[in-house]
């Protein structure tokens, strides 16, 4: 495949990225392991593993679990969370009768520091639409088909305030230690858009 087959096939905000990066590392303004090194930030180090490892404990520590859920904010203080976006943050918990999602209807608001970067998905108009207008239509296109009984409740991230979803722990791992548990939870269930 040639250069110009392969842009044709990018969006162009992949193009764009990959044209900056590319000057910038010409200029001597940046390094390509500087740019490693952020990619590692957010998918190793700041993300998704920070909220599990978040619902983990709650799942085995009811006093962290009813702290996380009354002041989010403060329960993640002592975790030392790189990424920021976590300075009000509420966790809203999934039960047997209410399942929780996560929007930002404005533009992409989104806890970095305990779900990482926003997917692709998370950012698109569509989504942030249809999950307010008919959140159980859209969580079943995405693969989440909720019973009608279930009450589905759809939380709107802003600049202010964050949002992050306890999910409800699978029956079958009641039991299991954290480091094990925290291999349980995804992100998309951190959002609400799937369960586990």
């Amino acid at each position: 495949m040639s250069n110009h087959e392969h842009e044709h096939q990018q969006p162009p905000q992949a193009i764009r990225a990959e044209a900056l990066e590319s000057l910038l590392i010409e200029k001597g303004l940046l390094t390509p392991d500087a740019i490693d090194e952020v990619i590692i930030r957010y998918g190793e180090r700041v993300g998704p593993l920070n909220g599990a490892r978040l619902v983990a404990k709650a799942w085995c520590d009811p006093v962290f679990r009813q702290q996380l859920l009354e002041d989010g904010t403060s329960a993640v203080a002592d975790f030392n969370f790189e990424g920021g976006q976590v300075e009000k943050l509420v966790v809203v918990a999934n039960t047997e009768q209410i399942h929780n999602v996560v929007v930002c209807t404005l533009c992409s608001c989104y806890p970095w520091a305990v779900l990482g970067l926003p997917p692709k998905w998370y950012k698109d108009p569509a989504y942030r639409s249809r999950i307010v207008r008919e959140p159980r239509v859209l969580l079943a296109e995405m693969g989440l088909a909720l019973a009608p009984d279930i009450e589905i409740r759809v939380w709107d991230s802003s600049a202010e305030i964050r949002y992050m979803v306890l999910p409800l722990q699978p029956g079958e791992s009641v039991g299991e230690d954290e480091a094990q548990l925290v291999e349980r939870v995804t992100r998309d269930s951190m959002i609400g858009v799937a369960v586990l």
